[in-house]
């Protein structure tokens, strides 16, 4: 009777857009190196905003086109409400391309990030690559920037497992939704927004964030970290060095599907930073983020789609300019440390997102478990972490 109570319990927390107080890595002793910002989250770098549209309802057998759906939007805007009007340097890497991020082949040839960076799930990029357009145009941005057409930035991992994918569920008001929710301050984490539906490591998975502060030549900067994590097999489950995957090995997913799904999974990772840096340093950035998902233990297996891009919020005012303008740049042989941070936050944002997760039946009571809290923390003490 119990796992018939938990979706009813999801679907009241989620659809009431409840955001409640959740242990995070940090409050449950787990050590990192490097010093996390004051939000511990992507917003900590000044200027970027995070919002979620989260879609949730019914429960049971599959009914394609009716449910049970799992699924939503996330937005990332890296200059608020100027996002559309300032773009900013960015760079993007694919460490296994058996995914999507639109918009990246113009990112990499102008060297620029314009408008939000939405995730969702794997079939619902082309609706949410659409709503970006169209909610650009309802800002009447086309006019302000003699503008009469974009290439949206949008990400995807896929939640067929608990979610109807097939029947299309993420509409047009959903990506709009989570532009307008966007805001600063503490990120909401787990079961919210395009990670609503996902799994990571075998444990119910979905958003996670972190930061670092970074202090190079007496002056500080802020890098922060959101993933999408959908990604990975139990056994290279490694927290802190510790290796819980192999320490806690049930609780595996309830898959009505009887496939062995250790292949699939994906995640998405977005680095920002306050740091001037222009776009051959952030696509460097972005290939420092396989390290930290290293430490967890993901190997970017053949199905799985691990792509990242990473901006900078300094630089305002540089790709509309009308004529010549100065540019502030950081030497490469500074940067080091804005990789070191890369890989930290990258490896606490994925633990952040499992530990935030709920446990989520889905179609046909397929269930994701999530990382039992208490049982990590047992783990954790045995091997004197």
């Amino acid at each position: 009777m119990k796992k018939l109570i938990i979706p009813a319990i999801i679907i009241l927390i989620y659809h009431g857009s409840a955001v409640m107080a959740k242990d995070r890595a940090r409050d449950l002793g787990i050590p990192f190196n490097g010093t996390p910002g004051k939000y511990n989250a992507i917003t900590d770098v000044k200027g970027v905003l995070v919002g979620h549209s989260t879609v949730i309802s019914g429960k049971g057998k599959l009914i394609q086109g009716k449910g049970p759906i799992r699924t939503g939007v996330t937005a990332i805007l890296p200059r608020g409400d100027k996002s559309l009007d300032d773009p900013s340097f960015a760079g993007w890497y694919s460490l296994n391309g058996n995914g999507e991020m639109t918009g990246t082949t113009w990112v990499e040839e102008s060297g620029f990030l314009e408008g939000p960076i939405m995730i969702t799930n794997t079939h619902s990029v082309g609706i949410v690559r659409d709503a970006v357009i169209s909610w650009r145009v309802s800002q009447g941005s086309a006019d302000a920037s003699g503008y009469w057409w974009s290439l949206p930035v949008v990400a995807e991992t896929w939640d067929g497992l608990l979610n109807d994918i097939n029947g299309f569920h993420v509409k047009e008001k959903h990506a709009h939704e989570a532009i307008r929710n966007a805001k600063g301050g503490s990120v909401p984490e787990g079961n919210v927004g395009g990670g609503t539906g996902m799994v990571c490591h075998k444990f119910k998975g979905g958003i996670g964030s972190s930061s670092r502060v970074i202090a190079i030549q007496d002056q500080n900067y802020t890098l922060g970290v959101l993933v999408q994590a959908n990604y990975g097999d139990r056994k290279s489950l490694t927290i802190a060095g510790v290796p819980v995957g192999r320490e806690i090995t049930d609780l595996m997913p309830r898959d009505s599907y009887e496939q062995n799904h250790d292949s699939d999974g994906s995640i998405i990772v977005i680095v920002a930073t306050d740091a001037p840096l222009v776009a051959h340093q952030l696509k460097r950035l972005a290939r420092r983020v396989p390290m930290g998902i290293g430490k967890v233990g993901g190997y970017a297996h053949d199905g799985s789609g691990d792509i990242f891009i990473a901006f900078s919020t300094a630089n305002s005012s540089v790709a509309f300019a009308e004529g010549k303008v100065e540019v502030e740049m950081l030497p490469n042989w500074l940067i080091s440390p804005l990789f070191e941070a890369t890989v930290q936050a990258t490896e606490e944002a994925i633990i952040n997102a499992l530990l935030a997760a709920e446990t989520m039946v889905g179609i046909n009571g397929n269930i994701a478990y999530a990382l039992p809290h208490d049982r990590l923390k047992a783990t954790m003490k045995k091997y004197n972490r």
